[in-house]
C-alpha cells in the first residue's frame, strides 16, 4: 500500500523541486475548501463554501429530495432537476458559490508560488492547476495577489449557448471569451506561458449566462461521452497532463467524471509520472485505487501539508 504515516522532509523536497522544474499539476476537489475550518465548523451558506457531501445534503433538504443516499450529489441533483427543473437548481448553486469567500491558505499559496520563485531569482514555470469546484475563489486570489491566468472551463448545462455544450471555453487574461472549437488545434492557451485554471465540471461565473454546471446523473452521462482527451482538451494542456505529476488536494473518489478523464491521461502516457495524494483517513477504497495508479498517500490535514510544502518551496533548489 502506498501510504505514508507522515509525509517525511524528503518528500516535501521532492515535490517543492518538482513545482520549481514546473512538473506539477495540482488538482483542486472540493474538499480543498475546507482547508482551515475547523473541526467543529460547519458549512454555512454565504460564509463558507461546501465539500460535495455538504452540498448534496443541503440540495437535498432544500428541495426535499427522497433519495437513499444525501450525501449522493449526482443522484441528489438528478433528483432534484426531475422534479423542479433545472432552474431552480441552478439559481439555488449561485447563492452557494457566489460570495466573495475569503481565500483558503492552499489557494493563497498556489497565487504566491510564481511570486516567490520570481523572489527568489528562480525561473518563473507558469502552473497549470486542474479544478473541480464551481467556485471563483481561486480565480479571485490570483487576480489579488496580481497574478495574471487563464481561464479554461467546460461548457455544460447552464450555458446559453447550446451548441457549444461539450466544448471548453477559453477566458483569457484580459476577460476575452473564445469557444475552443477543434481542442487539437487551439494553441492560444498555453502553461508555458502564462498560469492556466482548467475547470472540468464547469463554474460560477459573476455573469450567470456565463455559467456552466456538470452536476447531475444525467450531466455526467453526457460528459463521459465526450472524453476523447485530443478532442476535448486544448493541445498544449493536454500535453502538459500527459507529463506532469498529479498533487490530489481535496479530492474524492466519488468523482467519476475525473476518474474517467485521469484514466485516459494515464493510460495515453508514454512514461510514469508518480503522483501524490493528501488525504486524511482515506477509506480502503480510496487506498486501493491510489496504490494502483501509483498514488503515495499523505494522510494529513490539508493545511497543515501546505505549510510544510510551502517552508521547502521557500528553501529547496531545483
Amino acid at each position: 500500500m502506498r501510504r505514508s504515516d507522515e509525509p517525511s522532509p524528503k518528500h516535501f523536497s521532492k515535490v517543492a523541486k518538482a513545482i520549481l522544474r514546473g512538473h506539477v499539476v495540482p488538482v483542486l476537489g472540493a474538499g480543498a475548501n475546507l482547508c482551515d475550518r475547523g473541526r467543529d465548523e460547519c458549512f454555512r451558506p454565504g460564509s463558507n463554501l461546501p465539500n460535495g457531501g455538504e452540498l448534496s445534503q443541503y440540495l437535498a433538504g432544500k428541495f426535499d429530495c427522497e433519495v437513499q443516499d444525501a450525501r449522493d450529489l449526482l443522484r441528489v441533483s438528478q433528483a432534484a432537476v426531475l422534479d423542479l427543473g433545472d432552474g431552480p437548481v441552478f439559481e439555488e448553486l449561485r447563492r452557494v458559490f457566489v460570495h466573495p469567500f475569503r481565500p483558503t491558505s492552499l489557494h493563497t499559496f498556489l497565487a504566491r508560488i510564481p511570486a516567490l520563485m520570481a523572489e527568489r531569482g528562480l525561473p518563473v514555470c507558469p502552473q497549470l492547476i486542474l479544478s473541480t469546484n464551481y467556485d471563483d475563489l481561486l480565480e479571485r486570489t490570483f487576480e489579488a495577489a496580481g497574478q495574471p491566468y487563464d481561464l479554461v472551463y467546460y461548457l455544460g448545462q447552464g450555458d446559453r449557448e447550446h451548441h457549444h455544450q461539450g466544448k471548453f471555453v477559453h477566458v483569457t487574461t484580459d476577460g476575452e471569451r473564445r469557444i475552443i472549437d477543434v481542442a487539437n488545434e487551439y494553441v492560444d492557451v498555453a502553461p508555458a506561458t502564462r498560469t492556466v485554471i482548467l475547470k472540468v465540471h464547469g463554474a460560477a461565473r459573476a455573469d450567470e449566462h456565463e455559467d456552466s454546471w456538470v452536476i447531475t446523473e444525467d450531466h455526467y452521462i453526457d460528459y463521459l461521452t465526450r472524453t476523447n482527451l485530443s478532442e476535448l482538451v486544448p493541445v498544449k494542456l493536454l500535453e502538459r497532463l500527459l507529463n506532469t505529476h498529479f498533487l490530489f488536494l481535496g479530492y474524492a473518489m466519488r468523482d467519476w467524471n475525473l476518474r474517467v478523464i485521469l484514466h485516459r491521461i494515464w493510460t495515453q502516457r508514454d512514461h510514469s509520472w508518480h503522483s501524490w495524494a493528501v488525504q486524511l483517513n482515506p477509506d480502503p477504497i480510496d487506498e486501493a485505487f491510489w496504490d494502483e495508479k501509483g498514488v503515495d498517500i499523505q494522510p494529513v490535514p490539508l493545511s497543515s501539508y501546505i505549510g510544510e510544502l510551502q517552508s521547502c518551496l521557500e528553501t529547496v533548489t531545483a
